[in-house]
């Protein structure tokens, strides 16, 4: 094959996602896909397999840490899970999640933490909750050069709230208000919305009404990106499964399987077996001996 042949039938470079990717994608009807991550190995291969954007969502704290809610993520535990998933990524559009209290209290202090996702962990955005109670701190992190995502429907810090862990906007009055949410994200600068848990018609709706790239979680189609939780999708998380998880792998029973045989194997003495020793150098066991001897 000629050097020139050879070229052509090369795949283009990949190119880092950016925030104009983005508008272009949602331009040409092209869906992004999101997911969630918290750690450096399972970064990599997201980031091979071309998932454009990656969360690290607060939501670590009920995946990875253990926790019945969101709440007790702290900004210096979003730091540490943030900056193992950043180091793994080359192309993927990383936004770090502001967990509860790390830009409620007061403008200033969102601005320092939503920078120190930037400074610290390299992320390209930050996302928050909320919609137009939330406009004066989205204006505000904007306005100090962040990009930040818009977040509405069902929001888990305030899920007491909204009466628990349930779709919003089912009824025609809260339908308007994520409407009106929607569009006060845009008009103080959100780059782009997350609408999660609610009805296809309401989002379908929203991503009418803004110019803006809507995703959705759980939120039907007609929207411009999909998100999920990995650990929703790989089977890694057993207390609920939202009713939108699509279930693309159930590693639970796998892992489950393995950690039983190593137990079995190290109990009846099979693991480990010669192969897996490391062995001295010819003569170098008698010359120890020697060594040592009384």
């Amino acid at each position: 094959m000629s050097p020139k042949a050879q070229s052509q039938t090369q795949k283009p470079e990949r190119q880092k996602i950016t925030i104009p990717k983005l508008y272009e994608m949602k331009a040409s009807k092209d869906p992004v896909s999101w997911l969630t991550c918290y750690d450096y190995p399972t970064a990599l291969l997201m980031d091979r397999a071309g998932v454009e954007m990656i969360l690290v969502g607060d939501s670590l704290g009920m995946t990875m840490l253990g926790y019945p809610t969101t709440l007790p993520v702290t900004m210096d535990t979003m730091i540490t899970f943030t900056s193992a998933v950043t180091r793994a990524v080359k192309y993927a559009f990383v936004i770090g999640d502001m967990p509860y209290m790390s830009y409620q209290i007061s403008k200033e202090e969102a601005i320092r933490n939503a920078g120190r996702f930037m400074s610290e962990c390299g992320t390209d955005a930050v996302k928050l909750e909320g919609g137009v109670r939330m406009t004066s701190v989205v204006e505000a992190i904007t306005n100090a050069g962040i990009p930040v995502m818009g977040h509405i429907g069902l929001t888990p810090q305030s899920a007491s709230q909204l009466g628990g862990y349930k779709a919003q906007g089912r009824d025609a009055e809260t339908a308007k208000r994520l409407i009106v949410d929607a569009e006060a994200l845009e008009q103080v600068g959100a780059f782009a919305i997350l609408l999660e848990c609610i009805p296809a018609p309401v989002a379908k709706t929203i991503h009418e009404r803004v110019k803006i790239p809507v995703y959705g979680l759980g939120s039907g189609k007609d929207v411009d990106g999909q998100l999920m939780i990995v650990h929703d999708m790989i089977g890694m998380f057993e207390r609920f499964t939202p009713k939108f998880v699509k279930r693309y792998a159930n590693l639970s029973p796998i892992l489950l399987e393995a950690f039983s045989q190593y137990h079995k194997e190290v109990k009846r003495e099979k693991f480990p077996q010669p192969e897996h020793f490391y062995h001295m150098a010819e003569g170098e066991l008698e010359r120890l001996k020697r060594l040592i001897k009384p």
